[in-house]
């Protein structure tokens, strides 16, 4: 058997000291998570990533910068991620836009109110992300090549 990581990409967005998460269903139960979800075949991380966050949240994505590329294994299911985490601006947002199936809301939250909710969080990843991106850590999208 080959082993494989599963890629995906999130979002690190922050307006007026608050961050956007996602609530969602999951088999663990109600957790929170950046807007985040697995790279699709033949699509780019930044093509995903904004397709992430339309179709979890109804905002529009621009991503800027790269936050951070992070491998983390869940033992408890036996698979490894590798995330990109993406920074960026807010390009609108479509209050209509019906969400993902398993997405109950889109919330903004302060880094408390995260932090005070991380037993639901959907991995260890959100505050490292929201973190690095606190740090500045802000890598220039050229990093990434994407050969169609």
């Amino acid at each position: 058997m080959i082993w494989k990581p599963h890629v995906t990409v999130a979002a690190v967005l922050e307006r007026d000291g608050k961050f956007l998460l996602v609530e969602e269903e999951s088999d663990d139960g109600i957790r929170f998570n950046q807007p985040a979800g697995h790279l699709e075949c033949g699509e780019s991380l930044t093509d995903a990533v904004i397709r992430e966050v339309l179709e979890e949240t109804a905002y529009g994505f621009n991503p800027k910068s790269l936050v951070g590329v992070y491998n983390w294994r869940n033992e408890a299911r036996d698979v490894t991620y590798l995330r990109f985490a993406f920074a960026g601006e807010i390009t609108g947002h479509d209050a209509q836009r019906p969400l993902d199936t398993g997405i109950i809301a889109a919330r903004w939250l302060a880094l408390d109110e995260i932090r005070g909710l991380e037993a639901r969080h959907r991995s260890p990843l959100i505050l490292r992300c929201i973190e690095d991106w606190q740090a500045g850590k802000r890598y220039p999208l050229e990093l990434i090549t994407h050969y169609a």
